[in-house]
Formats: structure tokens, C-alpha cells, sequence
């Protein structure tokens, strides 16, 4: 049988990119290319400049599908139109869109819901996987990746703007995920072994909002 033709949903954090690892590593898939869906300049939650996921794309050789949202939380039936003819219209062969979820929390079936009606197979690499092996593998495979966010309401502040270790893990309040899932936190990864090369940073301010806080900063020349 023929590789499936496959996007990868790519948010610039830990998930996605384990997620494009997996794909990239199984002969019954043939990623095509990634896309990404953000506001104004720069990507929801993880607050990655839009400039930034490109430099990413360029990293990993793969074409980057961007999508712009009318606003941060459109009405269901809006973001799912945006995304299916974003890709509809990128020119790509698509069978098959992968997402990095891991919680069976009712996501899949959303998915689902816009991605098949398309005509398009869901992939879920990580879906149902402990978390913690989960956090362990992205350390083992040398996935190098920076909190970006944090949202206070369930983490404190403080881990905002660092790396992401087993130090840092074993320093999370109890029944924070490992993984964030719970939008503990969000990352930015800088080096992989799917990226030819190595996103180098200068980090700037944090900026605290009431509820989220975000580190800044600049990619170097």
C-alpha cells in the first residue's frame, strides 16, 4: 500500500513535534506538510510569532500551510471552516491531517467531526499514551523545548521562560500533567531531530498578564 499523505496540525511546541517525529519515522505515512493556524502575527497560546513558525518549517524542510482566524476563540463552525479550506486550497495532496492530542477527552471525536466530513483520515500518534512516558521520550529524543506560557491558574508563574527538563518535571506542583495537556503550559521548540539546524533565541522580558504569562523574544539573525 501507498504512504497515506499526510499534514501535520503544527502548533511550535513539544507535542506537534513529537507528533511529526512519529509520522516521519513510519513508512504507512508520507507527511506532506504542516500547517498552522494563527491571529494577527503570532499563534494562540503558545504565543509563537507567526515569523518564528516559519523559520521552524524551513527547519524541518517541509512546506508551512498558514491559516489566518478571524479571532482568537471564533464560533466552532467558523475555526473549522477556516481550517478546511486553508488546506484545501494549499495545493497539497492531503489524505490524512495528524493531530498531537493525547487526552481521550472528547478532542478526537471534535476532530473528527470537521476532518472527516472533508474527506480526509485523522491520525492520533500520541492519543491515550501515558503522559509521562510521553514527557520522558521528548527528553530522550532530544527535543529541546522552552515554556513559552504559563497559565497561573494552575501553575505558578515562575516556570514561565524554562527549559523544559526532568528537573523542571519533578519541580510541577502535584496534578500538574507533565505534558501540559491541561494547558498548564504551553512550549516553543528549538531543536529536534526532524529540524536540519537549531532555532537560536535571544530571550527578552516575561510578560504577565493577569491570567497567562508569556516570554518574549527574538530570534537571532
Amino acid at each position: 500500500m501507498k504512504p497515506i499523505k499526510t499534514m501535520v496540525s503544527w502548533s511550535s511546541g513539544k507535542d506537534s513535534t513529537l507528533t511529526l517525529i512519529r509520522l516521519l519515522e513510519d513508512p504507512a505515512f508520507d507527511v506532506v506538510g504542516l500547517y498552522t493556524t494563527y491571529l494577527e502575527d503570532e499563534v494562540p497560546f503558545q504565543a509563537t510569532p507567526i515569523d518564528v513558525v516559519r523559520r521552524q518549517a524551513a527547519l524541518t524542510g517541509l512546506p508551512l500551510v498558514m491559516i489566518p482566524l478571524p479571532e482568537i476563540f471564533p464560533p466552532n463552525e467558523v475555526y473549522q471552516a477556516c481550517v478546511v479550506d486553508g488546506l484545501r486550497s494549499s495545493g497539497l495532496e492531503i489524505e490524512a491531517v495528524a493531530f498531537g492530542d493525547m487526552f481521550c477527552n472528547g478532542i478526537a471525536e471534535y476532530r473528527r467531526s470537521y476532518i472527516e466530513p472533508a474527506g480526509w483520515q485523522c491520525v492520533f500518534p500520541l492519543m491515550g499514551e501515558d503522559s509521562a512516558k510521553l514527557a520522558d521520550e521528548i527528553l530522550v529524543r532530544g527535543i529541546r523545548t522552552l515554556l513559552t506560557t504559563v497559565d497561573t491558574h494552575q501553575l505558578p508563574g515562575e516556570f514561565c521562560g524554562q527549559w523544559y527538563s526532568r528537573e523542571l518535571i519533578h519541580r510541577l506542583p502535584a496534578g500538574v500533567d507533565p505534558c501540559g495537556e491541561n494547558g498548564e503550559f504551553h512550549t516553543l521548540v528549538t531543536e529536534a531531530p526532524c529540524f536540519q539546524g537549531v532555532l537560536k533565541l535571544t530571550l527578552c522580558h516575561i510578560e504577565r498578564q493577569h491570567r497567562f504569562h508569556y516570554q518574549r523574544y527574538l530570534p537571532n539573525a
